[in-house]
């Protein structure tokens, strides 16, 4: 399948999906100046105004978003409607102990839930299919917005979330599910816990899977793929944006992922100077939305690695699998997790000193988190031990994700003469 006879059908023509872009543009920067106090700020200090956009590539011309302006307008300050026309607030982890927050009109969620459809109809899947969710609900965008995919599309949803592996074996093997849809590790241990309980790819009910949230090589989509029987596709997306559904993998395209164009504008940028880069040259990925009403977002710092490639049976761009980021986050289970957050835990106990390492690997498939911290002055066993829970409890509330914590003694983390390395990702990569 391609992306042709997903898109509307006006817009499969290159001309025809230019002209919505920059229509849809010129809205979005009109509305973002006009309703957010930021925005007009933002445009103001950097000299331009909404009618300075008269082609797409002007827009290299307006100041960028980072997750630093989120922080500093929690929660309301970048919505562009009253609160009474918010249909859905939605929140991630974010560089401090604050969450970024996002917020969804009504005609934003039938947007969302329309490209989560797409996903759908361009890989193979068909009205009626059961789908077996196993991404998080809540907060987190990813379950519900590929659950209301789903259902815009026509296909059962088994709104299962994540975790309690032993559930997620029992429903897949009494519901006999088409779909499945995870993070690329947890859809591993559901693979292991299968095999466990004698279920071999042949006599699994399952065809197609989509994962996102975290990286995923190619050996690791070709073990899932062997443990279950299915084709699994990469799905790009983040709650800045909207979510899940910023772009798609498509069958016969690897490694590719089609940008729903006529939602989202792609830039790619040098990250050292900013400078807009050419098509097929690697750097980093900058989005501007294009169909958001409560949130418009002009020129988001994805901070992901990537480049842009022409497209294939459609004027939709691609982009290459994400190849790393620009700064120093990380993503464990689909939970992103700064330094600074851990940091922020460990300096508030005046036991521990200010000398610590993560450590993230993926033993038996599953990411896992360690932190390696000293103490200030030796403590014995028990008392080491009561340190390491209750600091492990701390950083369980902040970051949303569990952790190992290890106390070492003093002067055993080994100490840099320049820039400290603290993370230390243990997983195999490609």
């Amino acid at each position: 399948m391609s992306a042709e006879g997903v898109l509307p059908r006006e817009l499969e023509q290159l001309d025809a999906l230019r002209a919505t872009q920059l229509q849809r543009l010129k809205a979005t920067i009109r509305s973002a100046w006009q309703e957010v106090p930021y925005y007009r700020a933002a445009l103001d200090q950097a000299g331009v105004m909404p009618d300075d956009l008269q082609e797409l590539s002007d827009l290299s011309k307006f100041p960028f978003t980072t997750k630093d302006t989120l922080r500093e307008t929690y929660p309301y300050g970048l919505f562009a409607v009253p609160k009474e026309k918010i249909a859905r607030i939605h929140a991630s982890s974010g560089t401090t102990g604050k969450p970024t927050v996002v917020g969804y009109t009504a005609a934003d969620m039938a947007v969302w839930a329309e490209l989560m459809a797409r996903a759908f109809r361009a890989t193979g899947a068909r009205p009626g299919d059961v789908v077996h969710n196993a991404i998080p609900y809540g907060l987190f965008t990813g379950g519900l917005g590929w659950h209301a995919g789903a259902e815009r599309f026509g296909a059962a949803i088994v709104p299962a979330s994540g975790g309690a592996t032993e559930r997620h074996v029992q429903l897949i093997g009494d519901l006999s599910p088409d779909i499945l849809i995870a993070t690329p590790s947890y859809m591993l241990v559901i693979a292991d816990a299968l095999a466990a309980h004698g279920v071999t790819p042949d006599a699994c009910s399952l065809r197609l899977a989509y994962f996102g949230a975290e990286p995923c090589s190619e050996a690791m989509r070709s073990e899932i793929e062997a443990h279950l029987g299915v084709e699994a596709y990469d799905s790009y997306g983040l709650s800045e944006v909207i979510g899940p559904g910023v772009a798609q993998e498509l069958p016969g395209d690897r490694g590719h992922l089609v940008i729903w164009e006529d939602c989202f504008w792609p830039e790619i940028i040098d990250p050292e100077t900013g400078a807009v880069l050419p098509d097929g040259e690697m750097g980093e990925l900058v989005l501007t939305t294009l169909a958001k009403e409560a949130m418009p977002i002009l020129r988001y710092r994805t901070r992901d690695r990537t480049r842009l490639m022409p497209g294939k049976d459609s004027p939709l761009r691609r982009l290459e699998r994400i190849a790393g980021r620009t700064d120093d986050m990380i993503m464990v289970r689909g939970v992103n997790v700064f330094p600074s957050q851990i940091e922020e835990v460990l300096a508030a106990d005046p036991v521990l000193a200010p000398h610590y390492v993560v450590e993230v690997s993926r033993p038996d498939r599953l990411d896992q988190l360690k932190v390696r911290v000293e103490c200030r002055a030796a403590i014995d066993g028990d008392d080491g031990a009561a340190l390491a829970r209750r600091t492990e409890v701390h950083l369980r509330n902040v970051l949303g994700v569990s952790a190992k914590v290890v106390i070492e003694a003093p002067g055993t983390i080994e100490r840099s003469s320049g820039k400290a390395k603290r993370i230390v990702d243990l997983r195999a990569k490609e």
